[in-house]
């Protein structure tokens, strides 16, 4: 069963989120760019068994307050931070910028136990530039939006490799039959990514503030898990071998096959009982 449920943080912003599982050692599943929690829903319900699961949006998404003009990293921390300390959990799982966010509340909360990091996108020497962001905000202020979703596929290098060969005219309207598609069929209070477009300048915000900082990862102190698919960009693939070479305490799995998407629901390319599985395995030798 899920029960949803609200926490104020620090700056007074209601953070929602989602509670699965019964008894089980407490899990915060923090999701990643143009999502809701209810896009690693499926993750959550296949680890509800054995852990008491808590996904909330994060601000300015979903049913959760808005981001607000102070935005940024520090305030993604206190949201974390507050959830934490509501719950009592003392494991978070992070997925993509969401696994930036939990490796900085980590530094600011040495009692957290656990991190599973999966494909932080850290930009390490110019690996992740975020200079399309002008565009980005160009173009969504123009109400283009499709455009400004092609323009941040693009400059993350997300989606199938194919893509980035195709003209933008063609990506335009693909993306924009796409966003039709979802407006008609989307689950009643879900934003689509017609509404969260926005979002990404958060996310983006978030990757900018930690350009170039590998060093402060030496100072987590909890055990961490850095995951990934093997079918991922190589930006990401490489942030992830760097974060080995700092952090204290860590062990790295590469899932077979999998890209960025593997920690989503299944209609949207994820793979959640397979990441799954490794979360569990790696929970319980961590005690």
């Amino acid at each position: 069963m899920i029960t949803l449920d609200r926490v104020t943080s620090q700056d007074g912003t209601e953070i929602a989120y989602r509670r699965l599982g019964g008894d089980g050692p407490g899990l915060v599943l923090l999701h990643g760019a143009m999502q809701t929690g209810q896009g690693n829903i499926e993750l959550a319900e296949a680890l509800s068994g054995a852990f008491t699961c808590y996904v909330p949006d994060r601000r300015g998404r979903g049913r959760s307050g808005p981001a607000g003009p102070r935005y940024g990293l520090a305030r993604e921390v206190e949201d974390l931070s507050a959830l934490l300390a509501a719950t009592g959990a003392e494991h978070v799982m992070g997925v993509s910028s969401g696994a930036i966010v939990a490796l900085r509340t980590a530094l600011a909360r040495p009692e957290l136990r656990t991190v599973v990091a999966f494909e932080p996108p850290l930009d390490l020497d110019g690996s992740n530039p975020t200079g399309w962001l002008e565009r980005f905000d160009r173009e969504l202020a123009a109400g283009r939006v499709p455009a400004a979703l092609v323009t941040g596929m693009l400059g993350t290098r997300m989606g199938p490799a194919f893509l980035g060969l195709l003209p933008r005219p063609l990506l335009e309207a693909m993306t924009t039959a796409m966003l039709k598609r979802q407006d008609r069929t989307a689950a009643d209070g879900e934003p689509t990514f017609r509404e969260l477009a926005p979002t990404l300048r958060q996310d983006v915000q978030v990757v900018a503030e930690t350009a170039d900082d590998l060093d402060a990862y030496r100072r987590v102190q909890a055990e961490v898990l850095l995951l990934g698919g093997t079918r991922s960009p190589a930006y990401l693939r490489n942030a992830l071998t760097a974060l080995r070479g700092v952090l204290p305490r860590c062990r790295r799995v590469d899932l077979p096959g999998l890209d960025h998407s593997a920690t989503s629901n299944a209609a949207m390319r994820g793979r959640p009982e397979q990441v799954a599985a490794e979360v569990r395995r790696f929970l319980r030798a961590a005690g």
